[in-house]
């Protein structure tokens, strides 16, 4: 089997549409401080994507009319010319086959802010949907894909991590995709509000850590420990045994004190070296099983219903928002607002109801 593709760049928009479809690979989202060099190897392309068909409920006001719309493809692509019909065809082939270059257009298509080519990424994905909702009933209905979130502050040797533990899962005959990004805090260098993001993406979150504690902990925070499935304290080989063995029983003790989220899974921590490989094949062991639980109990369907439905209103508040900044009256009043919630003139909140009502009220 092939290494898979790594992408050194952020792709929120991305990960947004193709993500949200699993893949037959192992898919895991790492988070680096820094970017990676060009010794870890690229990418290798999907291929298993998928789509499946939405039934829109609209509620009109007043009359309280149900109004049932059965999206399908051939309303996506009706509006489409020849020429692009052919490209969006194209891109699709490529990415169920394995295409590296289509997927590269692919990302390129989906993460452009033009409005005709955000039509086409949404044909182009609602076609992958589809293809993966086929794929994933011939598999009666289980997911193509286990999708891992990893993320820690500097110094934890995700680096090392990513090579060490791709190579044993390529080894082992598993597909691996994997997708690196820098969401660091570039004040604090702690671990932040990207990982929130990541964890409505994956089906297991993973935390990995230093050796270290007390100061150089400190820019984790505790949503992000709450949020992780399981616990990996790096580096845990030669002089830095002790001290992870004394990370890794604070963690045991911490995680005893945190709510719990799932029925089935208690999260663990563990110690991992990738230089001596100590750990490493434990630590997919206990993946599997949380695998094989959440399956089980029917709790990581639950959590990726719940995932799309996530992604589903972050896109509106997106979509909203622009909405919003690019309104001719909004943005002519903008700079004179905002002048006058630096200089204390005008409270942000009521500055906030005139731009409001400029947007309501405006013509567009």
């Amino acid at each position: 089997m092939n290494m898979p593709m790594l992408l050194p760049h952020p792709h929120q928009h991305f990960l947004k549409g193709l993500l949200r479809a699993p893949f037959r690979w192992y898919h895991f989202i790492f988070h680096s401080s820094t970017h990676l060099g060009s010794g870890i190897p690229c990418a290798q392309p999907f291929n298993s994507l998928g789509l499946h068909c939405t039934k829109w409920m609209l509620l009109s006001n007043g009359l309280k009319r149900k109004l049932c719309v059965q999206t399908t493809l051939k309303d996506h692509t009706e509006g489409l010319s020849d020429k692009e019909q052919r490209f969006v065809d194209k891109l699709y082939s490529g990415l169920i086959q394995g295409q590296r270059a289509c997927l590269a257009e692919a990302i390129t298509l989906v993460e452009s802010t033009h409005s005709r080519k955000k039509e086409l990424a949404q044909v182009l994905l609602q076609k992958v949907l589809l293809y993966h909702r086929e794929q994933e009933q011939s598999n009666r209905g289980k997911p193509l894909a286990f999708r891992v979130g990893l993320s820690g502050p500097p110094g934890a040797g995700k680096s090392t991590f990513i090579e060490y533990f791709g190579k044993m899962l390529t080894e082992r005959g598993h597909k691996l995709s994997v997708l690196a990004v820098d969401p660091s805090s570039c004040t604090s260098g702690g671990v932040g509000q990207s990982e929130f993001a990541v964890a409505d993406m994956v089906d297991m979150f993973v935390l990995l850590l230093p050796p270290a504690g007390g100061d150089e902990l400190q820019g984790i925070k505790r949503g992000i420990i709450e949020m992780a499935d399981l616990v990996a304290v790096t580096k845990s080989d030669g002089d830095l045994i002790v001290p992870a063995r004394r990370i890794q029983a604070e963690y045991v003790s911490a995680l005893k004190l945190l709510r719990k989220r799932s029925q089935v899974w208690k999260p663990k921590v563990i110690r991992i070296s990738a230089r001596s490989g100590e750990g490493i094949s434990e630590m997919w062991d206990k993946m599997k099983d949380f695998q094989n639980l959440m399956l089980a109990s029917g709790e990581l369907t639950a959590k990726r219903r719940k995932q799309q439905k996530v992604w589903m209103w972050n896109l509106i508040q997106e979509s909203v928002l622009e909405h919003f900044r690019t309104h001719p009256t909004v943005r002519e009043q903008i700079p004179l607002l905002e002048q006058k919630v630096l200089t204390g003139a005008l409270s942000p909140g009521l500055a906030a109801d005139f731009l409001l009502k400029a947007f309501k009220s405006g013509d567009y």
